[in-house]
């Protein structure tokens, strides 16, 4: 297997991806001022869960296939920028009936959850950016000399995501604690309620606006 040294390195890497706010942080906290705690870290769990897959894409040699083909990637990157706005205009719709929400935010539904980490795993299995860094940079922290290059890819990958839980579950439970002070007047409420969802529409256009068009 692979060294110490070349494992602490690529957790080093990925701590300074991760730890600078980009488009998962954002979406994070745009769904905790929107939905509050319980959906945060739901999304922030989904969001690992798709980027893992994006990691045995590239261990089995599908993220580099990706990556090289321009349709497919721009298919991936436009589905996931319409995913985002579309959360982002229901959120911002729903903003009136936050109160209610947050109320029974504790006694809520298995269904709920469940919806909330579906989501949370489609928009991070659909990001682009995040297919370009473990199909460009994962690979280069593999030792092949050392065999197992898939195990190597998925131990990496792991590295990552708990890393990342870790960060993002962080960005949203600060948001989510501000948006519990918010929640003592409806009026404030739907505000930040209609601000995370701002930020949802916000960061998929962003999503759709960037990144390579050749």
């Amino acid at each position: 297997m692979m060294s110490a040294d070349r494992l602490l390195a690529f957790a080093a890497m990925s701590l300074l991806l991760i730890v600078i706010p980009g488009p998962s942080v954002i979406f994070v906290v745009g769904r905790a001022l929107a939905q509050g705690r319980r959906a945060a870290l739901t999304t922030v769990v989904g969001n690992a869960l798709g980027a893992y897959v994006l990691v045995i894409a590239v261990a089995l040699g599908i993220g580099s296939l990706v990556e090289r083909s321009v349709a497919i990637f721009m298919t991936l990157k436009l589905v996931g920028a319409a995913y985002l706005i579309y959360l982002g205009i229901k959120a911002i719709r729903g903003r009136r009936s936050l109160r209610a929400v947050f109320e029974e935010e504790r006694g809520a539904a298995g269904t709920t959850t469940l919806r909330t980490l579906r989501e949370g795993f489609v928009v991070g299995v659909a990001n682009p950016k995040t297919i370009v860094f473990f199909a460009a940079v994962l690979p280069q922290f593999v030792d092949r000399e050392a065999g197992h290059t898939v195990l190597q890819m998925l131990l990496l990958g792991l590295v990552f995501s708990v890393i990342a839980i870790a960060s993002d579950s962080l960005w949203g439970l600060v948001a989510s604690t501000a948006r519990t002070w918010f929640a003592r007047s409806p009026r404030r409420l739907a505000a930040v309620g209609g601000a995370g969802g701002l930020a949802m529409v916000g960061l998929g256009v962003t999503v759709a606006a960037t990144g390579r068009a050749d």
